[in-house]
């Protein structure tokens, strides 16, 4: 089978998909709300306007301007052309328990909160990666969307995204890497803030009490709000908890790996010394699954595109039979002793399908196949009543096993991980630090 063969078999198992979702949701459109309306939020959003005949008819954010212009684009958008009711806290639009799906597309620090919120209101949950800042959260979460047996879908769109699904059949599955002893994982794009602007009083149409909600309270800064806000550790993980995870968790999908045994990293602020920013502008982690290390590296500057101009965030999977390359943009697979790549994957475009995607403002329009595919899957899950591909437990390994890297640099030591108990072994520092605390009044969730 070729890749034309290949994909063209795909597309026509989407297309039965989708009708048999068209079907499932016949008799009454499902009811959606997002929380958190700004770049991703939109884009997933959109996405999920794109695939089912769905309604919108709620939208929250803490930013006047950015809830404002988020539902004048779904009422162009969707098909009703209602414009859906806006709300600035998502208690109040949870309140209703008129929703059948909730996005969250919030910043990190707010995942946790509005998903356990949304499956106690009885709705099936889409939230953004990482789940969470810390890693008792995730842990509430999944306890959350088991207690209430709610579908949730992690925006880890990796596992839905065409080429590497083709990768991952082709390749992987196919063994042609044999023995794969050794993955790395990387980015060296140039994503953190290098800039030192002075604080400012919030603009009028930012909330920005509640957009810092149960996170330290920093003075406003440009930098902050909106899409700059991943600069600081109170509010995320780093390039950590944004880009490597899923990287780490496209490998874990592709290798059927579970949790890591023992985590270990090192790094810090090493070049990019006068922002204000406070994330590490260099880091390495390793990840130790039995025989199978794998190992991060990050730093923000230098040449972004070397050693491969083609992956600058990506994955190699290195095996005795050949190598595996693998990113948004591509894959490659190249047979051990071979000059040349002999299987080959770029994105999915379906601008014939999807035209608006051409003009979308601030759409990754490499990624809005993955989107779209990951939105079906969802929705899917939804009609089955079972786990979809990117389970919030699936989330919550790949956003721990991030966050115990970021502790193992904070400590300067390697930490063992016991999955069964949820605890890192021997180490009660290490264990403390699972969980940060709350800015009152807000109430950190428990399991």
């Amino acid at each position: 089978m070729n890749r034309r063969q290949f994909l063209g078999t795909g597309a026509a198992g989407l297309a039965l998909s989708q009708a048999a979702l068209e079907a499932a949701f016949a008799d009454r459109s499902p009811r959606v709300g997002l929380i958190g309306c700004g770049w991703y939020g939109k884009i997933d959003l959109l996405r999920l306007i794109q695939v089912a005949p769905v309604e919108v008819v709620s939208l929250c954010d803490v930013d006047k301007k950015m809830l404002a212009e988020a539902a004048d684009i779904v009422a162009e958008r969707q098909k009703s052309k209602k414009k859906p009711r806006t709300y600035a806290d998502y208690r109040e639009m949870l309140k209703e328990k008129d929703l059948d799906i909730v996005l969250v597309a919030t910043p990190d620090h707010w995942h946790a909160l509005p998903m356990i919120a949304a499956v106690e209101a009885g709705a099936d949950v889409w939230v953004q990666k990482p789940i969470s800042v810390d890693v008792v959260e995730g842990q509430a979460m999944v306890a959350a969307a088991r207690k209430h047996k709610r579908v949730v879908q992690v925006g880890t769109q990796r596992r839905s995204t065409p080429h590497l699904i083709e990768a991952r059949e082709r390749v992987v599955k196919e063994g042609k890497l044999g023995k794969i002893a050794l993955v790395e994982i990387y980015c060296y794009y140039h994503m953190r803030a290098k800039d030192n602007p002075p604080d400012t009083t919030p603009p009028d149409y930012l909330d920005y009490e509640m957009w810092t909600g149960p996170a330290p309270l920093r003075p406003y800064n440009t930098l902050v709000h909106p899409r700059s806000w991943r600069a600081f550790m109170e509010y995320g993980n780093g390039i950590m908890g944004d880009m490597c995870i899923h990287m780490l968790d496209m490998v874990r999908w592709m290798l059927d790996l579970g949790w890591p045994k023992r985590i270990s990293s090192s790094g810090g602020i090493f070049v990019e010394k006068k922002s204000k920013a406070n994330i590490a502008d260099t880091q390495t982690a390793t990840f130790d699954f039995d025989e199978l290390p794998v190992v991060w590296q990050h730093r923000t500057w230098g040449a972004a595109n070397d050693p491969d101009p083609d992956f600058g965030w990506g994955a190699t999977l290195y095996g005795d039979k050949g190598t595996l390359k693998a990113s948004v943009y591509k894959y490659e697979f190249t047979p051990l002793g071979a000059k040349k790549p002999t299987l080959t994957g770029k994105p999915l475009y379906e601008y014939d399908k999807y035209p608006e995607d051409r003009i979308e403002k601030d759409l990754e329009r490499h990624v809005a196949s993955a989107v779209r595919w990951h939105m079906r899957d969802f929705l899917q899950a939804i009609a089955a009543r079972s786990r979809p591909v990117a389970d919030i437990e699936q989330g919550h390994i790949s956003t721990a096993s991030c966050i115990l890297a970021n502790l193992s640099m904070k400590l300067g030591r390697s930490l063992v991980w016991d999955a069964d108990k949820q605890q890192v072994v021997g180490d009660e520092e290490a264990n403390k630090l699972l969980r940060r605390p709350y800015r009152k009044p807000w109430l950190h969730p428990e399991v």
